[in-house]
């Protein structure tokens, strides 16, 4: 049993560095990286996003292949789309692919235009985020869970059903972490009386 939990947190982290994205795991306290018991979006809209992730990124590749280097990222439905395509033409269709996923309310397409993004790169964004979700952790007047951090080229993308108290306080302490070129505040603001309603009530 030892060996198994072992080689499945090996696979997880493999994932993880590969793609830079959370690693989900059903069945347990986590999906998308976020802890069930704390995230702020219903058991059934978690899954929507991650099916909505694992479509985009399906039809991207069957439709574009490697003419784009393309990351989709779902929070609450709403889409965030980073990453690289060599033209115009390629990143407008990125975005109509995406915004025909099912269930898709919003897309925010933060792609560039350029050449794909390096490994080396692609690496740096990992240890960045890793970085960035550490300091939302530190910081004790934060819900770390409440955030999705989702990084590219040096730019921190913040998702996250949050109130403007919390999205100043997690956008200032993003801004600190070494390496970050830009932060883009992508939330879903909420009243301090709805972040009440959300939060559970202790026993």
């Amino acid at each position: 049993m030892k060996k198994l939990t072992l080689t499945l947190a090996a696979a997880i982290l493999a994932s993880t560095l590969a793609t830079g994205c959370a690693p989900l795991l059903i069945g347990g306290a986590m999906v998308g990286g976020v802890s069930v018991a704390t995230d702020r979006r219903t058991s059934a809209t978690q899954l929507e996003d991650e099916t909505i992730e694992i479509k985009a990124g399906s039809r991207i590749r069957e439709q574009l292949g490697d003419k784009v280097h393309i990351n989709v990222n779902s929070y609450n439905r709403v889409a965030l789309i980073t990453g690289e395509a060599r033209t115009d033409a390629d990143r407008a269709e990125v975005e109509r692919i995406v915004a025909g996923v099912e269930n898709v309310t919003k897309v925010l397409n933060e792609s560039a235009v350029t050449m794909h993004s390096a490994l080396s790169g692609r690496s740096n964004d990992v240890v960045i985020q890793g970085k960035v979700k550490a300091s939302f952790i530190d910081a004790r007047d934060l819900l770390s869970n409440a955030f999705y951090v989702v990084v590219e080229r040096g730019e921190v993308f913040l998702m996250g059903r949050v109130t403007e108290r919390e999205a100043h306080r997690a956008s200032e302490i993003a801004r600190q972490v070494g390496g970050v070129k830009k932060v883009v505040r992508a939330f879903e603001i909420i009243s301090e009386d709805e972040l009440a309603r959300l939060t559970p009530k202790k026993s």
